[in-house]
């Protein structure tokens, strides 16, 4: 086996990155290594060290062998000579998995939902590698694997969410092999992916308003691998293949304006401990031989994702833990166990490809932020994004993603109703951080300190006009009772919400700033409150607070977190500044320094923030900033910190929706407050 570090960087082919192929192979090959010795005797279970995952150690042992098996999968496909003798050594693991009488048998789909998963990857493997695998099974085996496998036709107590891929693939599969399935299961699973479409290629995991990885890695990813399945080749018709190639391509033409040039993929959303599965949906892009992206920029994309985590040692001795680069429980939902990360097998979905494939000798090309800086706006999730090239990060304020639906008042989930996200830093995780807003808010503050939620907020818009991009957001900022005892799948906590007023809250981004404007447009509260908006997290122990210019930073490296208040006439006044240290959980590491600003909340009034995030001398502030009112928005002129001067026209499509808010006397039996306790996700 040769050693990654051995192999010599390509800067011809891989300007970007250096690796080439062989990279690939050589991971692949000592991620699967690493995890023999924690294989059961007959391989079936693959039960790697670490605390127990929520759903016990026999779906901790599954989840190892299916995941490990994606990877293995990947590997063989793309080198049928295996090198490794991986065909056989997972071959045994899946007689002895599917065999009922064997003591480490796999735990069954009508046991434990996990399985449901995990025999997708089972079912895709089968059929990608089925020279090598399964047609060198037994015919015993076969069968065993068929009636395992078969526990999910006609099963409907899959969630509504990407889940419904598993099924899809599961099923195909079985057909191809002459096992049962449903037409009626596949063409209701279809009609089910095809309710999540959204505007860009972009699709919602589930009925909520939750865009993260799973639009890529799932959702994206299991249309291009389920139509090679042997077993579609007449399910999706040419306007079904059309429907998703295009969706496919739209999308992807937004994902790679959420790579960081460093590699880093965007750190938002649940079950960020997969990782580099981040690449997953660029490969799909190069399988399915997108139009609008070279598969050099698609490589590009895929192995500096990659990349970016091997360089940062994320691997244990070949192992991944349970963390972003090195361990952070917190970052996995409460079910994960220590096999659960080895999703992230799907970014190297392009070892697939074989040696000879064209995307191998195709020269790597930038990404948006290696070129110059850039401004976008996604309308499915409702972002406004900035890259600067000069540091090579990207931000996104985020007002249209919240895992909620619009009027749900539950609790802010830290990893989706932020307001700000990006490829440099990471919000904070732990439970502290879902009953609180710690970084990146604006919310309503009382004398006791608790701080108001905005999930459910109305979406006003989003776009991009005089070289800014622009979104907006109408929130009912709530105070919520919670329940001590929480179900953590990546939502936000419920509980019984309390009114405290209504905020209108605009980003403006461009180049490293973020120029946040908050009116007060109502209040609820019979106590005092007062405004209080938060800036970047850093992991840094110092800070710097300028109490006279009313500015305050922290500094991760060559990374400058900073806010400023912008004074002008017509604004609020800013009552304080300061920059709290904070120790609850971040995937980057604590503790942290937020930035923040105290406005007081008058109704009717802006207050007007900069806040910044970049390799930056030094933090600056808008000069001036002019917000002129309009029948369907506003124009807003700012005089940014460089001297230039933008007017941007705001366009509020959904002015006058959102409805009167009264207090919840209890979360239970209120529909809106519903536990999500028994939602798969």
């Amino acid at each position: 086996m040769t050693q990654l570090d051995d192999i010599a960087l390509d800067h011809e082919l891989a300007p970007y990155t250096g690796w080439t192929r062989e990279h690939l192979v050589a991971l692949a090959e000592r991620m699967l290594l690493a995890v023999r010795p924690f294989a059961s005797p007959g391989h079936a279970r693959i039960t790697l060290p670490g605390a127990e995952g929520g759903y016990g150690r026999a779906v901790d042992g599954l989840e190892g062998f299916a995941r490990t098996f994606l990877l293995a999968g990947f590997y063989l496909a793309g080198d049928p000579d295996d090198p490794l003798g991986l065909a056989e050594w997972y071959a045994e693991g899946i007689a002895d998995g599917t065999n009922p009488a064997s003591p480490d048998r796999w735990v069954r789909c009508d046991e434990h939902d996990q399985a449901k998963v995990e025999a997708a990857s089972l079912a895709i493997v089968l059929d990608m590698t089925r020279p090598l695998v399964w047609d060198r099974l037994d015919h015993g085996v076969q069968q065993h694997v068929i009636d395992y496998l078969s526990l999910v036709v006609g099963d409907e107590n899959y969630p509504r969410n990407n889940w419904l891929w598993f099924r899809v693939c599961v099923e195909t599969f079985l057909r191809s092999v002459g096992g049962p399935w449903s037409p009626a299961d596949i063409a209701a699973d279809l009609a089910l992916h095809d309710s999540f479409r959204r505007e860009g290629g972009w699709l919602a995991d589930g009925d909520e308003r939750a865009f993260d990885h799973y639009s890529g890695w799932a959702l994206s990813l299991y249309p291009t691998l389920w139509q090679r399945m042997s077993g579609a080749h007449d399910l999706a018709d040419d306007a079904r293949r059309a429907m998703d190639l295009a969706a496919l391509d739209a999308y992807l033409c937004d994902a790679c304006r959420l790579v960081g040039a460093d590699g880093g993929p965007l750190i938002q959303g649940r079950s960020l401990i997969y990782r580099f599965a981040a690449a997953a949906p660029f490969w799909a892009g190069v399988m399915a031989e997108v139009p609008s992206l070279s598969s050099g920029l698609l490589r590009r994309a895929a192995c500096g994702v990659v990349k970016h985590f091997v360089d940062a040692g994320t691997l244990d001795d070949g192992r991944l833990t349970m963390g972003w680069f090195g361990p952070c429980r917190e970052l996995a939902q409460n079910y994960s166990g220590p096999g659960s990360p080895y999703w992230a097998s799907k970014g190297l979905l392009g070892l697939a490809l074989p040696p000879d494939h064209p995307v191998w000798t195709a020269k790597e090309e930038p990404l948006p932020v290696d070129e110059d800086d850039f401004v976008d706006a996604f309308s499915a999730p409702g972002w406004a994004v900035s890259g600067t090239k000069s540091d090579g990060i990207v931000r996104v304020a985020n007002h249209g993603t919240d895992h909620a639906n619009f009027d749900d008042l539950v609790g802010d989930s830290p990893l989706y109703a932020m307001i700000g996200y990006s490829t440099r830093t990471a919000p904070f995780v732990d439970d502290a951080a879902y009953r609180q807003p710690l970084a990146q808010y604006a919310a309503l503050i009382d004398g006791d300190g608790a701080l108001t939620h905005r999930a459910g907020f109305e979406t006003i818009g989003c776009g991009v006009d005089d070289g800014v991009a622009w979104a907006a957001s109408r929130q009912v900022a709530h105070w919520l009772d919670m329940p001590t005892i929480q179900t953590l799948h990546g939502s936000g906590y419920i509980g019984r919400a309390t009114p405290a007023g209504r905020l209108t809250v605009i980003s403006l981004l461009r180049g490293p700033w973020e120029c946040r404007l908050v009116r007060v447009d109502q209040l609820e509260a019979s106590q005092a409150v007062t405004l209080r908006v938060a800036g970047w997290p850093v992991p840094s122990a110092d800070a710097t607070v300028g109490d006279d210019a009313l500015v305050a930073s922290a500094a991760w490296g060559a990374t400058v977190s900073a806010i400023q208040a912008v004074v002008a006439s017509g604004l609020a006044t800013a009552m304080q500044v300061g920059a709290d240290s904070v120790t609850s959980a971040n995937p980057l590491g604590t503790p942290c320094r937020v930035p923040y600003l105290v406005f007081p909340a008058e109704c009717g009034k802006w207050s007007v923030s900069l806040i910044t995030l970049g390799e930056v001398d030094q933090p600056a502030t808008c000069r001036q900033v002019a917000i002129a009112a309009a029948a369907d928005g506003w124009t807003i002129a700012v005089t940014w910190p460089d001297g230039l001067d933008t007017s941007t026209v705001i366009k509020d499509s959904g002015m006058g929706r959102a409805q009167p808010v009264t207090a919840s006397p209890d979360w239970r039996g209120d529909p809106r407050f519903e536990t999500r306790a028994g939602q798969h996700r």
